[in-house]
């Protein structure tokens, strides 16, 4: 299913080939002109699921929509089209697969596009089973060749409705044949030569306006002279819009295990989360909706989590500061002063652990801790319960989160790990310049090339040697690491939760994404600025037996980076900044 217009060339070695090293750079040359339909049924601008009744349609079901898509082509901004070859894609929302995928799009302006439902007369007509087994038009793939008839069912459209007398009918509507294929051309500014999700909405009141199923019957074939069909192609063909475009690919959440539906009268909220991460994992007995998020957001805000209501979740964690705590030490809801430095918070799906010592194993689990903890909020989680009963506002937004009435530890627990889970930080500075959407300075090209190079200088290389520890795209690596501090007595680290000696001083690798947003920096706050931190790995490694082995490879002397080297890696450090993310009112889009 790729849609090729031109070959592109790669770009010359150079800076972007470092991103090897932090295992993106093979990603985003992939995906470095990827192009992405990512289609939304909706009926009357409400996000649609199969098989729930529609009160705007007096209690229609959808049980299938399913179509084929062919003969792709983007406007230049000249009002030429730069067309596709031979580019068919299947959308099913049955199989979850509403985004339609090429590659290969050209640099350049562009102010519209244009797609066809359907295959055209030749194709129509060709031996099906030629096709590859992961190929669109191959039949096993897409279940729409009509091999009685010969040809392809374009689009079907299928469902319930309830009878004026009792129980329910069906409808099926195929619209197929040369005579109904669909040309659907909108008008969308954006810029080629980049990876580009264009989110389209389907409107399925449109494409039923005007039938009435009693007149027009619940059927077509789309048979010759068909009046029905006629008027299906016309509806289809106005019943598409364009909702956004954004300059990156995003990826479909994985569950652990088949997720668990959707509680009634709730609607699904997926993140926008782009393909250069990991592939997520969410929790499958809490799926993301509207609603339960926007209860999280509410409880994350509310100072009655705390024993005298007056702290809440945000006041330890700010969005400004990536969701953490300017001080070196929270204060507590009765001025208690913590222990360890607040973490910041955000792509929290990926986390194997929680808190510095990894003492919480899930989300779910993390956030009712500090409710508890005597330094923090100091409250009973009982009490808690008791207080948003006794709130007309929770009693309403619980049930409308949960599908029932009903405020319990396990639901407050759930909404607000569904708000957190959407805290996706991805659109730095280096995220747009690894999609070729900015360009970094000189001197911040240096600083990566210093992140992501060993320091080992008898094979001749000099680096900082950061990237063993904050690899990847997360920039972190490893979950828990003794990264040379001086340590305080009365804080073991992940030992105080293992027991094993082996974990003395060993403390969460934290993201190094928004670093400049964070500090103070390390467990304890002990670091002012990056500045300190970039001083203390170029020659403040205090050496013990579980010190992290990259860092005791190095000489006792530390790496010993000159004046140049440091402010170049501070300014690399710089462009993890999402402003974005740190600055808007949502901590993340939904799709």
């Amino acid at each position: 299913m790729s849609l090729i217009f031109a070959k592109q060339r790669l770009p010359r070695p150079g800076w972007g080939l470092w991103l090897v090293a932090i295992g993106c750079w093979v990603a985003s040359l992939a995906r470095a002109q990827e192009l992405r339909l990512d289609i939304r049924p909706t009926f009357q601008d409400e996000g649609l699921r199969l098989n729930e009744k529609l009160e705007q349609a007096r209690a229609m079901r959808v049980t299938r929509l399913d179509f084929l898509l062919s003969g792709l082509a983007l406007k230049k901004k000249d009002g030429t089209w730069v067309e596709s070859r031979d580019w068919f894609a299947y959308v099913s929302a049955g199989a979850g697969s509403m985004i339609a995928k090429g590659t290969g799009t050209p640099t350049g302006e562009y102010t519209g596009l244009r797609f066809r439902i359907g295959v055209d007369e030749v194709t129509n007509k060709s031996d099906p089973h030629r096709h590859a087994p992961d190929h669109a038009l191959n039949p096993q793939v897409n279940g729409l060749h009509w091999g009685w008839m010969g040809g392809y069912i374009f689009l079907a459209l299928e469902g319930r409705f309830p009878r004026a007398t009792g129980g329910d009918d069906g409808f099926s509507y195929h619209v197929a044949n040369p005579p109904q294929l669909m040309t659907v051309e909108l008008p969308v500014e954006f810029q080629g030569g980049r990876p580009l999700t264009i989110s389209l909405d389907l409107d399925l009141s449109r494409v039923l306006a005007g039938v009435d199923f009693a007149k027009d019957g619940t059927s077509t074939h789309s048979r010759e002279g068909d009046p029905l069909a006629a008027k299906l192609k016309t509806n289809i063909e106005r019943s598409f819009r364009v909702g956004s475009v954004a300059y990156d690919v995003y990826q479909t959440p994985e569950f652990a295990e088949k997720p668990a539906a959707l509680p009634a009268g709730t609607h699904p909220l997926t993140p926008a989360i782009t393909q250069r991460f990991p592939q997520v994992k969410l929790p499958a007995d809490n799926p993301l909706t509207e609603e339960g998020v926007a209860l999280g957001r509410q409880l994350f805000q509310d100072t009655r989590l705390s024993v005298n209501g007056t702290q809440s979740c945000a006041s330890c964690h700010a969005q400004g500061h990536a969701f953490a705590d300017e001080r070196r030490f929270s204060l507590g809801a009765q001025q208690q002063v913590g222990r360890r430095n607040a973490m910041p918070l955000f792509n929290l799906a990926w986390h194997p652990g929680f808190f510095w010592d990894g003492r919480a194993a899930t989300l779910r689990e993390q956030v009712l801790m500090p409710i508890q903890d005597k330094n923090e909020m100091n409250e009973t989680l009982p009490n808690v319960i008791a207080k948003l009963n006794a709130a007309p506002e929770y009693e309403t937004a619980f049930a409308r989160a949960f599908g029932t009435p009903g405020i319990t530890t396990d639901r407050l627990a759930k909404a607000l790990e569904q708000f957190l889970l959407t805290f996706i930080s991805q659109e730095s500075r280096f995220d747009q310049a690894a999609r070729k959407a900015a360009e970094l300075t000189e001197s911040e090209k240096r600083g990566l090339q210093l992140f992501v190079t060993e320091f080992d200088p008898q094979r001749g290389l000099r680096g900082a040697d950061c990237f063993h520890c904050h690899g990847g795209t997360l920039f972190t690596s490893q979950p828990f690491a003794n990264n040379g501090l001086d340590l305080a007595d009365d804080d073991l680290g992940r030992m105080a939760v293992t027991q094993n000696e082996a974990d003395r001083g060993k403390f969460k690798t934290p993201s190094l994404r928004n670093i400049a947003r964070t500090a103070p920096y390390m467990h304890d706050g002990r670091f002012a600025t990056l500045e300190q931190v970039v001083e203390h790995y170029s020659n403040g490694v205090r050496r013990s037996p579980t010190l992290d082995p990259n860092l005791a490879k190095h000489p006792e002397t530390g790496i010993q980076l000159n004046a140049q080297e440091k402010t170049d890696l501070v300014a690399f450090l710089k462009t993890l900044t999402d402003e974005t993310f740190t600055g808007a009112d949502s901590a993340s889009p939904a799709r």
